[in-house]
């Protein structure tokens, strides 16, 4: 049956985007690993850096991951000088984060890490294939549920 083509099937569809998936993050651990950081940390500062002040709650919900995870994370970067909490200035009782000193530098190293192994990874698509995978992800991201699993 040559020219014939092969029905895709949601299913196919699934298991090549789970594959690409593991390969982007594989690939992205790597980049950032070299700046000696992990893709989930160098998210959170990079995203408070871009959106401070901001609430843990927020921020979990801007990288797509669980609020306990974000919590978990934003500890560690707290105690290690990246990150630091401070009460709102309305409210005591809100909490928001910021970066310091030490945290923006490093999310300005990360990001350019980040950018870097996004090129080398999406180097064989065209620029209108790269627009329509944006437009199929922000559909398939749509339903605002992405969170709740992590």
């Amino acid at each position: 049956m040559s020219g014939a083509r092969e029905r895709v099937t949601a299913a196919r569809v699934a298991d090549e985007f789970s594959r690409a998936a593991k390969i982007l993050v594989r690939h992205f651990n790597e980049r950032l690993g070299e700046h000696g950081v992990s893709t989930p940390r160098s998210r959170i500062v990079v995203e408070v850096a871009r959106s401070q002040p901001v609430r843990v709650t927020e921020l979990a919900l801007a990288v797509g991951i669980a609020q306990g995870t974000a919590s978990s994370l934003v500890d560690a970067l707290v105690r290690d000088g990246m990150l630091e909490r401070r009460a709102g200035e309305d409210d005591r009782r809100s909490v928001f984060l910021r970066v310091t000193p030490q945290g923006a530098a490093l999310a300005q190293d990360w990001t350019a890490g980040y950018e870097l192994a996004a090129e080398e990874l999406f180097s064989p698509l065209t620029a209108e294939q790269m627009t329509a995978l944006v437009d199929i992800l922000g559909i398939l991201g749509a339903d605002g549920t992405s969170a709740a699993g992590d």
